[in-house]
């Protein structure tokens, strides 16, 4: 097969989720309404823990960009896969490709930290309350956010550049519902061993540093749980902790699944449905399990709506 840079043809094609005609209008509905409630519930939260004064804690500060991530990821992904149920041939740009890769792995990158972060304001507040406030001061909460975003900012571009910067053969069909990294490198003629590794180290670093944070943190969590006195408190604790810890489950099996099993077992049927949890799913469900579940946000959207009743009633 003759070798050639693919800049020269400017687009792939996307393979989408599924080639089956009679379930794309069906997948189509059930996606688009989907990333509709991810998006206004990510919106949602993002404005309301802005805009209400009794919502300015660490805890919802970290909600509002876990928000922004789950927003990113799932938008730099959603419309686009959308298009590919109603056109025949679901076509993308060499440069906008890139950019769909370094926006996915800026934000999905920025959520693990995120994560790691929450389960780290989680910890301090149920092992050491009487200092959580000086703990967690707004520039710490600040600094936390800071870093995974300007670390997810560079290895984003480092692992986007390394990519597009080798050469690419005839066969441009991405056998993906999206430019991820793992396809892309199927279809690269020359030398992908510089890549794949870095891909897999950073991979591994992210995975288990981040990971190593949430487990210390939550081990440190139910040994503060189970000396407590208090049923109640208990029971309060362990249903704070809870919600996190399942949707962290969800997220880093998916991830783990998708990024740390070797080249040679890929699937990229199974790759993915593992994707559209975590492109899709978990950005929808995120706002409704960290925030509907929560007092003080159903509270704080009441208020908002008997104000928005008053002001146009």
């Amino acid at each position: 097969m003759e070798k050639y840079n693919l800049t020269v043809a400017n687009e792939f094609i996307l393979m989408g989720i599924t080639d089956r005609p009679e379930v794309q209008a069906p997948l189509f509905a059930l996606f688009l309404i989907i990333y509709v409630i991810s998006v206004v519930g990510n919106l949602g939260m993002i404005t309301l823990t802005k805009v209400d004064s009794r919502l300015q804690t660490p805890m919802y500060f970290f909600l509002r960009h876990l928000a922004l991530t789950d927003l990113g990821y799932s938008t730099t992904v959603g419309p686009k896969m959308l298009v590919n149920f109603v056109v025949d041939q679901n076509k993308i740009s060499y440069h906008f490709c890139a950019i769909q890769l370094a926006f996915f792995l800026l934000f999905i990158i920025s959520e693990l930290f995120i994560l790691s972060a929450m389960s780290y304001d989680r910890y301090v507040a149920i092992c050491d309350p009487l200092l959580y406030t000086v703990i967690m001061s707004p520039r710490v909460c600040q600094v936390l956010v800071a870093i995974p975003y300007l670390y997810s900012t560079f290895v984003s571009l480092l692992v986007t550049i390394k990519i597009f910067t080798l050469s690419f053969c005839g066969y441009n069909v991405i056998s993906h519902f999206y430019c991820d990294s793992l396809p892309l490198l199927s279809l690269i003629c020359s030398n992908t061993h510089e890549i794949e590794l870095i891909i897999l180290i950073l991979a591994a670093f992210d995975l288990i540093s981040s990971l190593l944070i949430v487990l210390v943190s939550y081990l440190l969590i139910l040994i503060a749980i189970l000396r407590m006195n208090s049923a109640k408190g208990r029971h309060k604790a362990f249903s704070t902790c809870g919600s996190h810890l399942t949707v962290v489950i969800v997220f880093y099996g998916t991830l783990i699944f998708m990024y740390m099993q070797p080249k040679s077992s890929h699937s990229f049927d199974t790759d993915k449905v593992a994707s559209i949890f975590y492109t899709l799913v978990i950005p929808m469900l995120n706002p409704l399990i960290y925030s509907l579940r929560n007092k003080d946000v159903k509270y704080a959207l009441q208020r908002k709506w008997n104000n928005l009743c008053n002001i146009f009633l």
